[in-house]
């Protein structure tokens, strides 16, 4: 929404309309026609998808990074401590298998030796980031700027290994763009 707002304010007259679901949902909203200008992806695989149906009007470009993290309620009160023991017999919540931060975990826990079992896979991370937040579950594993998101309403647990597994996000224009410039 910031980011929406400084264009605006840079552009006179331009106005920005966002719209906010997981990746793979909006690729469907786009195939269905769903207007838009750009789509930006939380993972290259499912930009990938995009461009294979032709709605990208050319190469996507990677803008940020995203490193995952472990987050817990406020106060850590399970006391855990990275991806390890602690996580023995705690509520995990994770994404599912399929969305970009599902598929970024899986692929850190496999490179950490670390056999995952979370009581819950989430659609999105905003609904792992809601259950940790809300008391629901012990810990969750998060985007960074999830986190960040959230700021004292959880403790962030760094994952050194996080930095090898990042996940990239592209944006592309989109082909029939109302407005590509």
């Amino acid at each position: 929404d910031e980011i929406a707002e400084d264009f605006e304010q840079a552009h006179p007259g331009v106005r920005v309309r966002l719209a906010f679901d997981g990746s793979s949902g909006l690729v469907d909203q786009l195939e269905g026609g769903a207007p838009a200008d750009v789509f930006a992806s939380a993972d290259e695989p499912t930009m990938d998808r995009a461009v294979a149906a032709g709605l990208t009007a050319g190469p996507p470009s990677v803008f940020p990074t995203g490193e995952l993290t472990l987050i817990t309620p406020a106060g850590n009160p399970a006391g855990i401590t990275g991806l390890d023991s602690s996580l023995d017999g705690r509520k995990l919540v994770v994404c599912a298998d399929g969305v970009p931060c599902g598929t970024a975990t899986r692929l850190l826990a496999g490179r950490a030796g670390v056999d995952l079992r979370p009581v819950s896979e989430e659609s999105s991370v905003t609904d792992v980031r809601g259950k940790v937040a809300s008391g629901e579950a012990d810990v969750g594993i998060v985007y960074a700027t999830d986190a960040l998101a959230l700021g004292d309403d959880v403790e962030r647990i760094a994952l050194p290994a996080s930095t090898q597994v990042l996940n990239r996000y592209p944006i592309a224009v989109l082909a029939g763009a109302g407005e590509p410039e």
